[in-house]
């Protein structure tokens, strides 16, 4: 039994999600996969079941019965690791903007004393961005001022969703109290963090834009990460 569980949300991830799985399940740290699918149209919940043959034991699957947001998926990815034990949690897109190459990057930052959540970061020294236009960069990392300036959280890269926490912080939070679903999520995840006196590790890594699918970024993602941050400092003890 490893002690290291990556969660990786999906809606209609049919092109990416054999190839996601398959690469971070060849890493030699020996980590589990969950697979959060929110009733995919295109099958991808089924491919997930013909790989589970494949790694068996290791690939697990949640289907849930419609598009529910983000953050929903992972509350529901953390509540099914903790239950079953494991002691680091990651946080993974499905698309390859986050490299599976860089997770025992992450996991070595996460254990370090007094850290209890490590950060694939694009804005701290070493990090970057790969195939976004400018508009796209400075809006990012704009986005990320905005959070450092109004919370004070002390993190350079706030909406970034390639993480790993420690069990024992997930268990501290109240995940039934998170409130945002979007990028908003993200960020106050961080801010939940940082608030129970854990230490933020940022490992930098380079983000590519997906190569293919859709995004799933969406003007009223950015709103209520916008607006939410305001509602953090206010409700947020």
């Amino acid at each position: 039994m490893t002690d290291r569980l990556v969660i990786i949300p999906t809606y209609d991830e049919r092109e990416n999600i054999r190839e996601i799985v398959d690469a971070v399940m060849a890493l030699p740290e020996g980590f589990h996969v969950l697979v959060v699918d929110d009733g995919s149209p295109d099958g991808t919940a089924s491919l997930v079941k013909e790989a589970q043959a494949v790694h068996t034991g290791r690939l697990h699957l949640i289907e849930r019965g419609g598009k529910l947001g983000l953050g929903t998926a992972y509350i529901a990815g953390f509540k099914w690791g903790l239950e079953r034990g494991y002691a680091f949690l990651f946080e993974m897109d499905a698309d390859f903007s986050h490299a599976p190459t860089d997770l025992p990057r992450l996991l070595e930052a996460c254990a370090r004393e007094g850290v209890g959540m490590s950060v694939g970061s694009r804005y701290v020294h070493g990090g970057s961005v790969k195939d976004w236009d400018m508009k796209r960069v400075l809006m990012s990392w704009g986005a990320s001022v905005y959070v450092r300036t109004v919370l004070g959280l002390g993190v350079k890269d706030t909406t970034a969703g390639f993480v790993c926490y420690r069990a024992e912080v997930l268990r501290a939070l109240p995940l039934d109290e998170v409130r945002f679903i979007g990028y908003a999520f993200q960020i106050e995840m961080k801010y939940r963090v940082k608030r129970l006196g854990w230490k933020i590790a940022e490992v930098p890594i380079t983000f590519v834009d997906r190569r293919k699918g859709r995004s799933k970024m969406s003007m009223g993602i950015f709103k209520e990460a916008f607006w939410g941050v305001l509602q953090m400092r206010r409700h947020i003890a």
